[in-house]
Order: structure tokens, then sequence, then C-alpha cells
């Protein structure tokens, strides 16, 4: 019995273009090159410092010594950018996260330390609270009585506060402030203050669209910055609504931001894809420390190839639209290019 198909059987044959490895090249649409990655890195007080994230393999809290030999190593392999987040003592903690706003912080610290090495990278700084309140959550607490039923962040209170930080960012030598705490209006405030102290030339990496999502778990050990009671749903966006996301981005570019963000990644590769359908600014995605420690995990009980499964995600994100991606993997993804 013949296996070839009967005669005059027409139909269209794909595999003609995957028949060779070259042939397969030629045809990529979707390329991911090392400056499409930003690391991030968190930052302590000290010298010598490397303590290990145990929920995250190969990612360590570093002091800015550290952070410099880090850099070191991702520059060679032509990654251009990182983000800084800060991670302090508890005992500096108080609920207004005045830390935050100190000009001698770690952030602040690392940016002069940075760039006094010579390092030739894009320094981006993380907005937020989290890492330096008592309790947690992203900014100011409205007070026991408000109108509220539930105590939440004091959006309007934490603008100012937001504002205060950039500028002591911007001053340290930050390249983009990325606000990221979700607070509305966060975006016009950071660029008022910055514009007002002669920042104009300061691009705003805003987390546009920034859902409540059970990935963020490994991130708060890392920066030690779990919220002490509730969760941040008040303020974070709700996973099941899509159209808002559009709402929040155009909001954000309305109010001055030059860069758009989706947090987390994967689980909203939609979102990320509607968005790069309805805006033309640059579009940043983050492979949060979930997804990372999910696929680290797996490739420790030998049930994935880290390295193949962490170039499929990244590939995923830039297919579905990002300019930056955000990435643990960062260093890692960069060899593999180079390999």
């Amino acid at each position: 019995m013949s296996s070839r198909p009967p005669p005059g059987l027409r139909f269209a044959r794909y595999r003609r273009l995957r028949h060779s490895a070259l042939l397969r090249e030629m045809g990529v649409e979707t390329r991911l090159t090392p400056s499409d990655f930003i690391l991030p890195l968190f930052v302590c007080k000290g010298l010598g410092v490397r303590k290990p994230v145990k929920s995250m393999p190969g990612v360590f809290q570093l002091s800015p010594d550290q952070a410099v030999q880090e850099l070191r190593a991702i520059e060679k392999v032509g990654v251009k950018a990182f983000i800084l987040f800060g991670v302090i003592e508890r005992e500096a903690k108080d609920d207004a996260g005045s830390a935050a706003l100190d000009p001698a912080n770690v952030v602040c610290e690392t940016l002069k330390v940075v760039h006094a090495s010579g390092i030739r990278m894009t320094a981006i700084t993380d907005l937020c609270f989290c890492e330096y309140t008592a309790h947690g959550h992203c900014g100011i607490l409205t007070k026991p009585g408000a109108y509220l039923r539930e105590q939440t962040v004091d959006n309007d209170a934490t603008l100012e506060q937001l504002g205060r930080q950039a500028v002591n960012h911007a001053r340290a030598g930050a390249d983009v402030i990325a606000p990221s705490g979700m607070m509305d209006g966060a975006v016009a405030a950071v660029r008022c203050a910055l514009d007002a102290e002669g920042f104009l030339h300061l691009p705003i990496l805003s987390y546009a669209v920034k859902y409540a999502s059970a990935f963020y778990g490994p991130f708060r050990d890392a920066a030690d910055s779990a919220p002490s009671f509730g969760d941040r749903r008040s303020y974070q966006m709700d996973g099941r609504r899509r159209r808002e996301a559009i709402l929040e981005a155009t909001a954000d570019l309305e109010q001055g931001a030059d860069i758009l963000m989706v947090k987390p990644g994967l689980p909203y590769l939609d979102i990320l894809r509607d968005l790069r359908e309805k805006v033309h600014a640059p579009l940043a995605a983050y492979q949060v420390s979930g997804e990372y420690a999910m696929i680290k995990a797996a490739a420790q009980k030998g049930w994935l190839d880290e390295k193949a499964v962490m170039m499929e995600t990244l590939t995923s994100l830039k297919r579905a639209g990002a300019d930056w991606i955000l990435t643990y993997f960062a260093r890692e993804a960069a060899q593999s290019l180079a390999d």
C-alpha cells in the first residue's frame, strides 16, 4: 500500500521552511538580545555582604560593593540595565517608611558607588515604600476611623512622599525612575517633583499595569516586604479585570510616563499584547520572582530543562510585545545567547 498521498491532493507544506536549522533561523521573527534584559538587584547596607535568598536560587541580597561586582559581570555579557530594590533592617522601618526618604539610604548609596566604579549601565530605581514600612504596605496608611471600611494606603498622602523619594534617587544618579506602588496620580506627582528640581530629562518607567499576584511571594522574602496585615488588593489590580489595564496605561501616559510595565509577565501575556496593540510607548514586562523560582525549582528536580524553559518564557514575553524584560535570569540568558 502506497504511503504517498493520492495524485492531485493539494495541501500546504509548512515544514519546508523548518527542514534545516539554517532555514529555521532565517525565518525567525522574534529575537532576544542581552540589551532586552534588566537585572533586578536587592541591595543592603554593609561591606562584603552576599546573602542568598532561599526561595530564589542564585539571587542574593548584596551590599553596594558586591552589587558592583555583579554588575561588572553582567555588563560584560551585554546587559545594559539594572533596577535597584532597597533592603533594610526591621528596626529601621516605621509606619511612614521614613528610610525611603533618606538621601543616604542604601539605594542612593549604591547608585553613587556604581557610578564611581565606572560601570556604564542604565540605573533604574524602584519607587515604593513596602520595603521600608513597618506594616509592609506601599505608603502611608489611612487613619483609623476614616471613611473606608478597612485600613489601606492613603493614596494622596503617599504621592508627596513618592515625589521626595524620586528626587533623592535622581540626585544620587538614577537614570530612570520606576514608581511601582499603584497609587492613582503617582506618575504625575513624580513628574512634577522631578521637573521642579530640574530633572526634566529623566524618564519614568511606570508599573502601570501591576496585578495583585501570588507570584510575588519570593520577592517579599528577598525584600522583607510582606504586608503585616491584609493584602494589597485595594491598590493593585484584579486579575479578573482585563479592560482596566488600558485605562491605567493610558492614564499614566497622559501623566508623563515614558515606558509602561506589565507585572507579572507570563500570567498576563494577553494584557501585554492588548497594550502593544493599543499604545505606541515602549513596554516592559516583569518576569517576577515566583516565575523564576518555579523554573529553578522544577529544574533542580530534573523535571525541566532550565535553559530551554528560561529562553522559551523570555521569548514569549518579547513576542507578546515587551521591549524590555525585567528578569532574574538576565545574566544566564545573556550568556546563553552568546553560546
